[in-house]
């Protein structure tokens, strides 16, 4: 039978697990904002070399699984830099990354999708790159990403999960230490998974009324 004590009696562990699982969303998804927006704008470069290394950038972390990217910079990282880098650092920084390369793809595609003219008539008038892209292009870009952007950041809150593989105490950490003592895999994983639910489901509905009015705009 499930047992509801075995949640109700380790409910701490789970808040605690809950909010460090929303910590590292939240600073991985602004962190990852600046080094997609970074990313995104100098694949637009006209200077070539740059293009080239934002392209090595995307095509490197979306191509190494996260948990991967997230066991070397915890265990290689340390060894090739002869620095010591903490779990919630090595967490931060491959999650941030990771999810950045995605990010500047996002940018890029949307930055791209606004019609030719707007540039060529914001530069007809005299305004620099930096005018442009402030006042014409990334207004108008912008409304056109929020979709792939809200998608992405919910799968960024599942990501998390990864975390606990480098023995930062996030829910599913936590959630794997109660079963320890329990002996209630069925009962604290099925809270775990409730817990995604009520969080996830709302945002992705919200997601996908984000993409059609996105797409009634068009």
């Amino acid at each position: 039978m499930f047992d509801y004590t075995v949640i109700t009696n380790n409910i701490g562990l789970l808040w605690q697990g809950l909010l460090m699982t929303l910590y590292f969303t939240v600073i991985t998804i602004a962190a990852g904002m600046l080094i997609g927006l970074f990313v995104g704008l100098i694949q637009l470069s006209t200077f070539k070399p740059l293009v080239i290394l934002g392209q090595i950038y995307v095509e490197f972390f979306r191509n190494i699984p996260l948990l991967v990217t997230l066991l070397w910079v915890y265990y290689a990282f340390p060894i090739f830099a002869g620095i010591n880098v903490t779990k919630f650092w090595a967490g931060f920084i491959g999650l941030s990354c990771y999810v950045g390369s995605f990010y500047a793809e996002i940018l890029r595609a949307g930055v791209q999708s606004v019609d030719p003219g707007q540039t060529d008539a914001a530069t007809a008038i005299g305004m620099s790159y930096g005018q442009r892209m402030r006042r014409i292009i990334l207004p108008q870009a912008f409304r056109k990403m929020i979709p792939p952007l809200a998608g992405q950041s919910i799968i960024q809150m599942k990501n998390t999960t990864l975390l606990s593989m480098i023995t930062v105490p996030d829910l599913l950490y936590q959630a794997s230490y109660i079963s320890s003592f329990t002996y209630r895999p069925m009962e604290v994983y099925t809270a775990v998974g409730v817990i995604f639910l009520i969080i996830l489901v709302p945002l992705t509905l919200l997601s996908r009324k984000l993409e059609k009015s996105g797409a009634s705009v068009k």
